[in-house]
C-alpha cells in the first residue's frame, strides 16, 4: 500500500533574534538573543510529517553555502528521502530573517535565494516520486510556473494534492480547481475568497466560497480560536489547545505536515484536525521552524493528556 507523502517546496536557512519587542520603524531594539536554524516552508512540513510518523520524500533545491550540508543532513536524521533535493551552483539557499518579540510574534523577511531554481523541469527530473506518492504537499516559496506544473502533474497521475497557499500572493485563480485540499490561515484564507476575513464566521464564508470553486475539502487554521474542515457536505471544528506561545514561527507548516500525515493514515476529519492542533500547539512552545517539530510519540502523549 503506497503511503509516501511527497513534499515540494523551499529549503531555508532562518536567521532567529528573539527581544522583548518588535521594533518600530527606525527603532533599534538590543539584548535580543540570537540563534540560527533551518526552515523555508517546504522543508518545515517535510520534517514535521516525517516526524509524526510519515513516509515522505522532499523535492527542493539548496545552494552551495556553508549551511547546506548540515541543512540537507538533518533531513536525512529525520528519514526523509533526499534523492531530489537539488544542489545548485552560484546560489545561496534561500534565507529567512526573523524577529521574534516577547509573547511570540514575530516579523519575517525572506530571500528566494535557490528555491526559485526548483524549476518545471526540476520537478520532472523528480517524476518518479509522483508515481510512489499518496499525497503531494505543496506551498508558494517557489515560483507560480512551478506550482502550475506540479498540480498538472499530480491530476495526470490522479494523486490528490495538499496546497497551503502560503504567503498568500496574487496568482491564476484558476489553479485551484486542480488542488484538492487547500490549508490556509485567516488571511490566506480571506486573500483567496476576495473577502475580508476578521472572525470565524468571515473565515466560513471564505470556505464557502472556495469549496463553491471546486476544492473538496478546505481547511482554515485561526490560530487561539482553533481550526475547521469545510467540504460540500460537512463542517468539522475543533478549538485549540491551550498552551503558552513562545515562538509562533512554524506552527502552520507543522500543522500542515501533520495533518497530511493524518489523511493518509485515513484518520476522520476531526482526529485529523485534533492530531494536527496537537502538533502545531507543541511547536509554539519551542523556539526556532525546524527545531520545534514534535515526534509521533510527543504528538500521541499530548493527545492523552489534553483531552478537548
Amino acid at each position: 500500500m503506497k503511503d509516501k507523502i511527497v513534499v515540494i517546496g523551499s529549503s531555508n536557512v532562518d536567521l532567529i533574534m528573539k527581544m522583548e519587542h518588535l521594533p518600530e520603524k527606525g527603532e533599534t531594539v538590543t539584548n535580543g538573543v540570537f540563534m540560527q536554524v533551518y526552515g523555508g516552508k517546504g522543508a518545515n512540513q517535510a520534517v514535521a510529517a516525517a516526524r509524526a510518523g510519515g513516509n515522505v520524500a522532499f523535492i527542493s533545491c539548496v545552494g552551495k553555502d556553508a549551511y547546506t550540508p548540515q541543512m540537507v543532513q538533518n533531513y536525512k536524521t529525520d528519514g526523509i528521502d533526499t534523492r531530489f533535493v537539488f544542489s545548485e551552483k552560484d546560489v545561496a539557499s534561500g534565507c529567512a530573517l526573523i524577529l521574534i518579540g516577547q509573547t511570540g510574534e514575530n516579523m519575517i523577511a525572506v530571500a528566494p535565494g535557490a528555491n526559485y531554481r526548483l524549476t518545471p523541469e526540476k520537478v520532472d527530473e523528480a517524476a518518479e516520486l509522483f508515481d510512489e506518492a499518496t499525497m503531494i504537499v505543496l506551498q508558494f516559496e517557489v515560483e507560480e510556473k512551478t506550482v502550475k506544473h506540479i498540480l498538472e502533474l499530480a491530476n495526470k497521475k490522479k494523486v490528490p494534492v495538499m496546497w497551503n497557499v502560503a504567503p498568500a500572493r496574487a496568482f491564476d485563480f484558476s489553479l485551484i480547481q486542480k488542488v484538492n485540499i487547500l490549508v490556509l490561515n485567516e488571511v490566506e484564507a480571506g486573500f483567496l475568497a476576495g473577502i475580508p476575513v476578521e472572525n470565524e464566521s468571515d473565515a466560513g464564508l471564505a470556505a464557502q466560497k472556495l469549496v463553491d470553486k471546486g476544492v473538496e475539502k478546505v481547511i482554515i487554521t485561526l490560530g487561539s480560536k482553533g481550526a475547521f474542515v469545510l467540504t460540500k457536505t460537512e463542517k468539522v471544528s475543533v478549538p485549540a489547545f491551550k498552551v503558552s506561545a513562545i515562538d509562533t514561527t512554524a506552527a502552520g507548516d507543522t500543522f500542515c505536515g501533520a495533518f497530511a500525515v493524518a489523511l493518509v493514515e485515513g484518520r476522520p476529519l476531526k482526529d485529523s484536525l485534533l492530531f494536527a492542533s496537537a502538533a502545531a500547539a507543541i511547536s509554539v512552545t519551542r523556539l526556532g521552524a525546524q527545531p520545534s517539530a514534535p515526534t509521533r510519540a510527543e504528538i500521541d502523549a499530548f493527545l492523552k493528556n489534553h483531552l478537548l
